[in-house]
């Protein structure tokens, strides 16, 4: 047994390695659109890290400042024309740490309406705007603006880019997403590297699953929804989390590791009072208190596989709003929402016994030629990789670096 999670564990390593270009886009902005027949108001929200990339010593802009920035490239338009300004953009309360501005438009017809956003594509190519649209009847969209993809047409987003979709079409999106998101992967090969046993390996994955379910279902449902900046740098903190774990119960030095963890995130929470960072300060100490108690609780259990089960359905929560980004870039139509749910679902779940599939078989072939290594070896080598992935991926989501 102990050759088999030996290779399995080096499969991991050999698949986590090459993905330095594959995290998620950190550059982001808000946007929320209410069109009411021929009235369009849009709130424009962005990080002050952001924010600071339009002047050219890195301060942050006077309002003034950055509400003509905007004026000039966010708007409106119906049948083809520019829909003017019903009173002057003005600043309104935000979260710590954010900006936040209203627009006004009058369109002169309710036909044909384009909503527009080009902000931030000229300083960062990379940048994203989360787009909300809601119509006066209720209906609900979201949108991902890129510098490509810069325009939202009301009539496409109205009738719902997955209206013709069918269940397999959502089961293809949730293997997909499992197959495209290295992070995701990263998390669930950790999952592997810790589970000496079939049965741990089966206590991981129900808990991750349990939790997955439940925030994806909230986001879809719009019942939730968190701040995406924060759910990535948490996303990227498990997969660090789980590295050091594997280490801790190698070693047997959860108390080092454990006081180095909170550390670490307590020192990222005195940085963030200085108005250094973006993560909330008191989501960081809360992860540093779960982080350092967890792998405290973890390195003195001889079995742990329940306790996994545990904290798994946590850490699944947190990646079910990393998968319900997915879905989310696209245009929900309500009357699909439980058969979206249950494919995307399946699919997600199809994607991961497919990992771990094809690592059983992998393990299986190099069993049979005799080509395994030491447990020890592989689980320091690939568990600080993870710890390297984890912690690399999560600064940056932390600081908005792009």
């Amino acid at each position: 047994m102990r050759r088999w999670f030996s290779a399995m564990a080096l499969l991991a390593g050999a698949l986590l390695f090459p993905t330095g270009a594959s995290a998620h886009t950190r550059s982001e902005s808000h946007s929320t659109w209410l069109v009411d027949g021929s009235s369009v108001h849009l709130t424009f929200s962005v990080s002050d890290v952001e924010a600071r990339r339009l002047t050219p010593d890195g301060r942050t802009p006077p309002s003034r400042e950055f509400i003509a920035y905007l004026s000039d490239r966010v708007g409106a338009s119906a049948a083809g024309a520019a829909c003017p300004l019903a009173a002057p953009p003005r600043p309104v309360a935000a979260t710590t740490g954010y900006r936040r501005v209203e627009f006004f438009f009058q369109c002169r017809s309710p036909d044909r309406i384009v909503l527009r956003s080009t902000a931030f594509f000229e300083r960062v190519p990379t940048h994203v705007n989360l787009a909300q649209i809601q119509n006066a009847r209720g209906d609900f969209a979201e949108e991902v603006l890129t510098a490509n993809a810069h325009e939202i047409d009301m009539s496409e987003a109205a009738g719902g880019g997955l209206d013709g979709a069918g269940f397999f079409t959502f089961v293809g999106m949730g293997i997909m997403h499992i197959f495209t998101g290295i992070d995701h992967m990263s998390f669930l090969l950790g999952l592997v590297l810790i589970s000496r046993r079939f049965k741990d390996l089966a206590f991981v994955i129900t808990g991750f699953t349990l939790g997955h379910s439940l925030t994806l279902g909230l986001s879809v449902t719009g019942m939730v929804r968190p701040h995406a900046e924060f759910i990535d740098a948490l996303v990227a903190l498990t997969i660090a989390l789980i590295g050091i774990e594997n280490i801790a119960v190698q070693t047997r030095r959860p108390f080092v590791l454990a006081v180095a963890t909170a550390a670490t995130l307590f020192a990222l929470a005195g940085l963030r009072m200085a108005g250094i960072g973006l993560l909330p300060v008191a989501l960081l100490i809360g992860a540093g208190l779960f982080a350092s108690n967890y792998l405290m609780v973890s390195g003195h259990l001889r079995d742990a596989a329940r306790l996994r089960l545990v904290v798994t359905l946590v850490f699944g929560l947190i990646h079910g709003f990393g998968f319900a980004a997915d879905l989310l870039s696209e245009a929900i139509p309500r009357a699909k929402l439980v058969e979206l749910l249950a494919g995307f679902n399946l699919g997600v779940e199809i994607g991961q016994l497919a990992v771990v599939g094809v690592l059983t078989l992998f393990v299986v072939t190099l069993r049979r030629l005799k080509w395994t290594l030491p447990r020890p070896v592989v689980v320091d080598i690939c568990a600080s990789l993870l710890v390297l992935l984890g912690t690399y991926w999560f600064i940056g989501r932390s600081f908005a670096l792009a």
